[in-house]
C-alpha cells in the first residue's frame, strides 16, 4: 500500500496552476527573501530572474497564437514574488508585459523562437511605455520620433525611467510618427535591442527604493528599426486591443506588496497584539479587502482583451484599488512594527517604500483616476 501511494503525483503536481505557482512561491521563500536587502539597494537579481522564467512566473498568460492565457495565474506568480520582494515583483511584470507585446505583434521575428525564449526567461525584456500611456492620457508629449525611411523607421529621443534593462535586454517602446499631414497623429510600437546601433543606457538618479530594477534611461540617436522590429503599425488600434491586460497584470505588484504587509502584522501580533488591537486597518480587515479585491481581479481576467468602455473603467478602478489597498496597508504594518519597523534593514521599512512606488509608476493613481473621470463623463448630444 505504502508503495502505491508513494507512486501517486501530489496535488501540486496533478495541476499544473497549483505547480507553477509552488515552484514559484518555493523562490520566493528561499533565494529570493534572501536577496531582498541586496536588491533594495542595487543589485540586479539577474539569476533570480532566469530562476523565475524556468519556474513559468512569465508563461502563464500567454495562449496559443494571438489567444490569452491564464492572465490570473499570471498575477498570482507576480503576487507571490512582490509579497517577498516589490522590486523583483515589479521587474517580473515587465517581464511578463513585454512576452504580451511579444506574443500580440503577430511578428514571425518576435515570436515563435524568440517568445519562447522571453517566456521561459532565457532572455530579460522590459517595458517603455510609461512616456506613452501619459501622452495618450494627454499629460506628456510623446518623447521618442519616428522619421519614415527606406526599410523602416529612424528614431530620435530620449526615454526616462526604463527598469529591468542591461546591455542584452530589450524593451517594447513606441514612438510618434514624424511628417505626418496636418491633424492626423501615427505611431509605431517596436522592440528596442540595447546593444543595437544608436542605443545608449543611461544613468538614472538614485530612488529611495526599487534601486535593483536596473532602470536606466534609453537615449536613441537615429536608431534604425525594420521589419523584424515591428510590434504593431499603426500602434493605437493595437494598444487599445491589449490595454486592459497590461494594467490587469501590473495588478499583481500592488497585491504582493499588500499581502506582504499584512504578513508582517500577523507576525508581531504575538508579542505586540495587546497595544496593536488599538491601531485601524487591522490585518484580518485589510486581508478581507485583499481577498475580496483578489475575487474582483480574478473575473476580470477572464476577459483581458475586452474593449467594452464600462470594462475598462473597473480595470482602472481595481488597479487603482491595489495601489490604494498597498498604501494603506504598508503604513499600518509600519505602525504594527513600531520603532523595529523604522529600521532601515526592516522588510516593514522596505515595503512602505515599495508601497510608494506601486501608487506612482505609470499609471499612477492621478492618471488612473484622470482616465477614470474622463471615461464616466457623460457623452454629449451630437
Amino acid at each position: 500500500m505504502s508503495a502505491v501511494l508513494e507512486e501517486r503525483p501530489s496535488p501540486a503536481a496533478a495541476d499544473p496552476v497549483a505547480a507553477l505557482l509552488d515552484a514559484v512561491r518555493t523562490l520566493a521563500d528561499g533565494p529570493l527573501r534572501d536577496a531582498t536587502d541586496a536588491t533594495d539597494r542595487g543589485t540586479y537579481p539577474r539569476e533570480l530572474m532566469h530562476a523565475l522564467g524556468a519556474a513559468g512566473a512569465y508563461r502563464a498568460h500567454i495562449g496559443p497564437g494571438a489567444a490569452p492565457g491564464d492572465f490570473a495565474t499570471a498575477i498570482r506568480a507576480m503576487a507571490e514574488v512582490s509579497r517577498v520582494c516589490g522590486a523583483t515583483g515589479f521587474m517580473v511584470w515587465c517581464q511578463q508585459v513585454c512576452g504580451l507585446y511579444l506574443q500580440q505583434s503577430g511578428n514571425p521575428a518576435l515570436t515563435g523562437d524568440f517568445l519562447q525564449r522571453h517566456i521561459s526567461g532565457t532572455q530579460l525584456g522590459a517595458t517603455g511605455m510609461s512616456n506613452p500611456m501619459k501622452a495618450y492620457a494627454g499629460i506628456e508629449p510623446l518623447l521618442l520620433k519616428a522619421t519614415p525611411c527606406e526599410g523602416g523607421y529612424r528614431v530620435n529621443g530620449t526615454l526616462p525611467w526604463v527598469s529591468n534593462l542591461g546591455a542584452d535586454h530589450y524593451a517594447g517602446v513606441l514612438a510618434g510618427v514624424e511628417g505626418m499631414p496636418a491633424g492626423q497623429t501615427r505611431e509605431v510600437m517596436f522592440l528596442l535591442r540595447c546593444n543595437a546601433p544608436g542605443v545608449e543606457l543611461r544613468n538614472c538618479p538614485s530612488f529611495s527604493a526599487m534601486e535593483g530594477t536596473n532602470t536606466w534611461a534609453l537615449r536613441l540617436t537615429d536608431h534604425f528599426i525594420g521589419a523584424d522590429e515591428i510590434i504593431a503599425d499603426p500602434a493605437k488600434p493595437w494598444i487599445a486591443r491589449i490595454r486592459a491586460g497590461f494594467i490587469l497584470l501590473q495588478t499583481g505588484f500592488g497585491l504582493g506588496v499588500t499581502q506582504g504587509a499584512i504578513d508582517s502584522m500577523w507576525a508581531v501580533e504575538p508579542a505586540l497584539g495587546h497595544v496593536n488591537q488599538f491601531l485601524e486597518d487591522r490585518p484580518d480587515e485589510l486581508q478581507a479587502e485583499l481577498d475580496a479585491l483578489w475575487e474582483r481581479i480574478e473575473t476580470l481576467s477572464l476577459t483581458p482583451f475586452a474593449q467594452e468602455k464600462d470594462y475598462f473603467i473597473d480595470v482602472l478602478d481595481a488597479r487603482a484599488h491595489a495601489s490604494e489597498l498597498a498604501l494603506r496597508a504598508a503604513q499600518s504594518a509600519l505602525l504594527h512594527a513600531g520603532a523595529r519597523g523604522y529600521l532601515l534593514s526592516s522588510e516593514v521599512q522596505r515595503r512602505v517604500r515599495e508601497s510608494h512606488f506601486v501608487a506612482i509608476v505609470s499609471p499612477a493613481i492621478k492618471h488612473l483616476r484622470k482616465e477614470i473621470a474622463r471615461l464616466s463623463a457623460p457623452e454629449l448630444p451630437a
